[in-house]
């Protein structure tokens, strides 16, 4: 019997939300409005498309981007800028994904995603199978 996921949140901020400071949550959320402000999440984050977001910084476990994004975006998961959307900043993450028809304007740093297995506590054959070399990783 498969054990049951703990259920993550979903909040949306709607298209006439406007939201002006310091943004803080765990589990997820999606923007289709207007944010003006810092997010500061440990949850996944969504910009919709023709959501704009002005910030000093976003953080969040992983960002998907489908509007409109002028700040730092920082995601130790991932970061997906999709078609039609438009960045205007530096983007720190350990996974990058950016469409066709993309207006991107910055820098991107990638992190090194850290093996989730204790070397200390595995046979080294076990540990070699849990490797992922980032030449086979898909692009």
């Amino acid at each position: 019997m498969a054990e049951d996921k703990p259920k993550k949140n979903l909040t949306v901020f709607g298209q006439e939300t406007e939201f002006d400071g310091i943004l803080e949550f765990t589990d997820s959320l999606v923007i289709t409005g207007k944010f003006r402000g810092e997010i500061r999440a440990t949850g996944d984050l969504e910009i919709e498309k023709g959501a704009v977001c002005n910030v000093e910084k976003m953080t969040a476990n992983s960002i998907v981007i489908s509007g409109s994004v002028t700040g730092d975006v920082d995601a130790p998961e991932r970061v997906e800028m999709c078609s039609g959307s438009l960045v205007r900043g530096d983007v720190k993450t350990a996974r990058i994904r950016i469409a066709e028809d993309v207006d991107f304007e910055g820098q991107v740093s990638m992190l090194e995603k850290e093996s989730e297995i204790n070397l200390f506590s595995v046979a080294s054959d076990e540990y070699k199978n849990a490797l992922v070399l980032k030449s086979d990783e898909p692009h």
